[in-house]
């Protein structure tokens, strides 16, 4: 039996961005599946505790910009701080992540740094759907096919569920990497992660 994690994140977060070509790599040296699992994290603050951004105090907004700064230079990971195109909405991105998910599991995570990428390091607009279409078809997807299910009911119900599937195993923030019934929260657990799958 394939051994998964299940990836819960929004593609808005820098955080899941900075730590995503390392969870890839690591899932994949693993050999196990990801299920990504994209939330509406406003929804997961609102039961959790958390607070937007634009909600959270002066200081922690200042840090905020300065953990981004050591993390993108310690990874050597490109981002622009303040991107142009931010706050995006995450919803089309969602919708396309979630479909290309149904497509393929492989080049859905692909698809999900390509996302993160255009928006923190591109200064694209990943609500766009001329843009979510190039990225896909870079993704190795059928852009065609992924726009066309992203804009199905099921798709925008199956955000909703998991969400709320979210909500009840107690994920409180993104990126969260749940494993074996075990939480990992944050692209700096990483090194935790890859040593729960080597044992």
């Amino acid at each position: 039996m394939q051994r998964v994690i299940d990836y819960y994140f929004t593609p808005a977060s820098p955080w899941a961005y900075l730590g995503h070509d390392r969870f890839a790599a690591i899932a994949r040296d693993a050999g196990v599946r990801v299920d990504v699992k994209p939330v509406d994290i406003g929804r997961v603050f609102a039961t959790s505790g958390g607070l937007p951004l634009a909600k959270r105090a002066p200081q922690r907004q200042a840090y905020r910009l300065v953990e981004l700064r050591r993390w993108s230079e310690w990874l050597g990971v490109p981002i622009n701080l303040q991107p142009k195109f931010h706050p995006f909405k995450a919803d089309p991105a969602v919708y396309w992540i979630l479909a290309a998910a149904e497509a393929d599991s492989t080049r859905a995570l692909a698809f999900c740094g390509a996302v993160g990428k255009a928006f923190w390091a591109e200064e694209r607009n990943p609500a766009d759907a001329a843009t979510l279409a190039e990225l896909a078809r870079a993704s190795g997807l059928d852009a065609a096919a992924i726009g066309e299910r992203a804009a199905n009911p099921e798709i925008v119900s199956y955000y909703d569920t998991l969400t709320q599937q979210a909500i009840d195993v107690g994920i409180f923030g993104a990126p969260t990497y749940l494993y074996q019934g075990e939480m990992f929260w944050g692209q700096d657990r990483l090194d935790f992660l890859a040593r729960k799958l080597a044992k």
